[in-house]
C-alpha cells in the first residue's frame, strides 16, 4: 500500500471504459471504513454517472474536461441531515448548527474521499481531485438536491487512466515535517526549501507563460488570486449560512 501512495499521481484523461458496479461499491465500502468523528458517519457520496447530470454539474466545475470525461465522479458531502433526523426521530435534540460541527463533518467527508482514493489507485484506476466544489457548492446543492445540513467539500473523478503523466514535485519532508515544536522558516530555509521547486524547468516555463518573475506570483497573480478567494469565500458562508451550520 505504501508503494500506491508512493506512486500517485493526478489522472485526467480516462480510457471510454466503465467502472462496474462491484467494483466501484467495493471502493465504497474501503472508503466507510475510514476513521469517523465519535462512529456518527457525517457524510454522504452522490455517485454522477448519467450524462445528463454530467452536462448539468459540469459548469459549476467550470467545464473541466477531467470531469465531463471521466465515467464516474463522486461528490463528498459534509452531512448532519442524516444523523439529525436519526436524533429526532429516537427523542434526542440535535445541537449541531454550527461551524464545529460543520468542520467535523467535512473531515469526515473528506478522509472517506482518500480512502476512495487510495482503494481506487490499488485497483488501477486513476483519481483526479476537483478543486471547484466549495467554489461553486451553491450550484452544487441545488443540481444534487442537497437538503439542509448537507455540504459538498469534495468531487473526485474516477477511472481507468489512458495517460501516464510524470509524477508533480513535492517539497523535501524537512520542509513540512516539526519535530515537538514548529519551526518556523527563515528566509534562507525558504530558499533552500523551494529551490528544487522553482528550477524545475516545466515551473520555469510556467512563469514565462504567464509573464511573471517568480513562480509565486503565478499562485498570487494568476491561479489563487485574493479578489477570487474573497468571492468565493462569501460564496460559501452564505451556503454554510443556508444549509444550517452558521446563523
Amino acid at each position: 500500500m505504501t508503494d500506491v501512495l508512493l506512486n500517485h499521481r493526478t489522472i485526467r484523461k480516462y480510457k471510454n471504459q466503465p467502472v462496474g458496479d462491484d467494483l466501484l461499491n467495493e471502493l465504497l465500502q474501503a472508503g466507510i471504513r475510514a476513521s469517523t468523528t465519535g462512529n456518527m458517519q457525517l457524510y454522504s457520496i452522490v455517485v454522477t454517472r448519467d450524462p445528463q447530470m454530467k452536462e448539468k454539474l459540469a459548469p459549476a466545475h467550470f467545464n473541466q474536461p477531467v470531469f465531463s470525461n471521466a465515467p464516474v465522479s463522486l461528490t463528498f458531502c459534509a452531512d448532519f441531515n442524516r444523523f439529525n433526523k436519526w436524533c429526532r426521530q429516537r427523542k434526542a435534540e440535535p445541537g449541531y448548527d454550527n461551524f464545529q460541527s460543520f468542520v467535523a463533518a467535512a473531515i469526515d467527508a473528506l478522509l472517506v474521499a482518500q480512502n476512495v482514493c487510495v482503494a481506487a489507485e490499488s485497483k488501477g484506476l486513476g483519481i483526479c481531485y476537483l478543486g471547484t466544489v466549495t467554489y461553486n457548492a451553491d450550484k452544487i446543492i441545488d443540481i444534487l438536491k442537497l437538503p439542509k445540513g448537507v455540504v459538498p467539500v469534495a468531487t473526485v473523478t474516477l477511472g481507468w487512466p489512458d495517460e501516464n503523466p510524470p509524477q508533480t514535485e513535492r517539497l523535501p519532508l524537512e520542509a513540512v515535517v516539526h519535530q515537538e515544536t514548529y519551526h518556523d522558516y527563515s528566509p534562507e530555509d525558504i530558499d533552500r526549501l523551494y529551490k528544487e521547486k522553482e528550477e524545475l524547468e516545466v515551473n520555469k516555463q510556467f512563469v514565462a507563460e504567464n509573464n511573471k518573475e517568480t513562480l509565486a506570483q503565478v499562485f498570487t497573480d494568476v491561479r489563487y488570486t485574493k479578489e477570487n478567494n474573497e468571492h468565493f469565500s462569501r460564496v460559501f458562508l452564505d451556503v454554510l449560512k443556508n444549509q444550517g451550520f452558521l446563523e
